[in-house]
């Protein structure tokens, strides 16, 4: 296939590193196909594709984590041996921000910082670390409010992404000539999503390059200079940011833009499921009926997850009695890799684990019904996989959260409770987990859905806006706006 180009540009002319006829494959699945990419100093690219397009493979070679069956990578005109792997890549500048992150959990942010930058050691060197971490997380994130001092596994998501980010920033004895980040903003909120943004595009000026893979697409029409679009395992085009247009874009990519599913008003009303009273045990400040989508608005970590795990948990033991749930409830974490799969199992035990009991006989799993329903929920929303059977780790990072969603919807929860369940998922699944929604709740399913994407609340039938763990403003759908929820959000009068 042809690539498209609208740049004007030579390849290599200008590059800062640049990959040449890259081929990788896993198995049976060929997840790159003579690849091409030149990356140039001073710009903020876009990489884009759906979920399995070969665009975290890439990545991964370009930073050393895999070795590509074919093809070289070349890093300022010099090309790269087999010795190169993640310790060279960054001690010649390349660095990246995982999806899936991969910071130790287990140790604070001072020392995953020293861990990258072994040069800090010698008396002194928490000193050392804790300042050249804090000093980027400052400056990317104003506010962030992290203690870096506290094992990280014990942070947020959120706060683990950031600091991931300006983990990935800092410079001491190496500098930082190229930052691969895939889908950074996966876990932030608007507010930290726009704070990261602006920094690249500051970044960016000093002649550092910036890779942006992300299925926001607001994000790259409104920040990349280049936009890189990935197809079936290889790239189909590389175009110019400048007057890029959504509809452009999505061709590019294979796709036809439809409107969002709008919900229809729902035919339970009065049916309720959830009634969550505030703290002081007053009136109630949070409702769910039957057949509604109810969504969690506001900065992270404002209590729409404290929210979430407490409905889950009421559904169960029915002890909490400011929670008064009617209903069996399923949960999708956005945390996927802590709180989601189940890394040693497949696909199929994957999707299946929460409907274990319409699938027994007796003490034992009936393996063809298991299976069944695991290829029928496969097929609903589009997991990339050869089969059901294989590892859960052979997914990319969007297809495992796909599978988290179909665990849920393949139970007979009443209620299902979203945490951000969209988090790294590319724009036809997204558009195709509404539908399935707008269907569910027609047939009396709720959905309580925290999202850090501010246009998936307007899907929802009601918004719940938090701030510093309270309910701060509840808006119907007809009564929702941009500014609204942003004033909510930081409690302005």
């Amino acid at each position: 296939m042809a690539i498209q180009r609208t740049d004007g540009r030579a390849a290599d002319e200008g590059a800062l590193l640049a990959l040449r006829g890259i081929s990788k494959s896993f198995g049976p699945v060929q997840a790159l196909k003579q690849v091409d990419l030149e990356v140039r100093g001073g710009e903020l690219l876009g990489l884009v594709g759906h979920n399995g397009a070969g665009k975290s493979t890439l990545m991964n070679i370009l930073f050393g984590v895999t070795s590509p069956d074919r093809g070289d990578i070349i890093l300022e005109s010099q090309a790269m041996d087999e010795r190169y792997g993640p310790a060279l890549a960054h001690r010649l500048g390349i660095r990246c921000v995982f999806q899936e992150l991969s910071l130790c959990p287990n140790l604070s942010a001072v020392e995953n910082a020293l861990i990258v930058h072994p040069s800090l050691e010698g008396t002194g060197w928490k000193r050392r670390a804790k300042s050249l971490i804090l000093t980027r997380l400052h400056e990317i994130f104003p506010g962030h409010g992290i203690d870096v001092q506290t094992p990280v596994g014990n942070l947020p998501i959120g706060q683990r992404q950031m600091v991931e980010i300006a983990r990935a920033f800092t410079e001491s004895n190496n500098l930082a000539k190229v930052v691969i980040l895939d889908e950074p903003t996966s876990s932030l909120d608007s507010s930290a999503a726009q704070q990261l943004l602006r920094f690249l595009q500051r970044t960016v000026l000093d002649g550092k390059a910036c890779i942006l893979i992300t299925h926001k697409l607001t994000e790259v029409l409104n920040f990349a200079q280049r936009v890189v679009v990935m197809k079936d395992a290889g790239v189909v085009a590389d175009v110019s940011g400048a007057g890029l247009s959504r509809e452009r874009l999505f061709t590019l990519m294979g796709s036809v833009e439809r409107a969002m599913v709008t919900p229809e008003a729902s035919s339970f009303a009065g049916m309720r499921r959830v009634d969550v009273v505030g703290n002081t045990g007053g009136p109630s400040e949070l409702r769910i009926e039957a057949g509604e989508t109810v969504g969690l608005a506001g900065l992270a970590g404002h209590g729409q997850k404290e929210v979430l795990h407490r409905i889950y948990a009421a559904s169960r033991s029915g002890r909490d009695k400011g929670c008064r749930v009617t209903g069996s409830a399923a949960y999708v974490s956005g945390d996927r890799q802590r709180e989601g799969i189940f890394p040693l199992w497949s696909i199929a035990s994957n999707i299946t684990i929460a409907s274990v009991r319409s699938l027994s006989r007796g003490s034992f799993i009936n393996p063809v019904k298991e299976q069944r329903l695991a290829e029928a929920w496969r097929e609903k929303i589009n997991i990339r996989s050869k089969s059901v059977l294989q590892s859960i780790l052979s997914l990319s990072g969007g297809n495992r959260q796909k599978a988290l969603v179909a665990r849920a919807f393949a139970t007979d929860a009443e209620i299902i409770l979203f945490d951000d369940p969209t988090r790294g998922v590319d724009f036809d699944t997204k558009r195709e987990l509404y539908s399935q929604i707008d269907s569910a709740s027609r047939s009396g399913r709720c959905f309580v859905w925290y999202t850090t994407e501010t246009d998936e609340l307007f899907l929802c039938d009601r918004v719940y806006v938090f701030h510093e763990g309270k309910v701060v403003d509840s808006l119907v759908r007809s009564e929702l706006s941009e500014e609204r929820l942003l004033q909510a959000s930081f409690h302005e009068a």
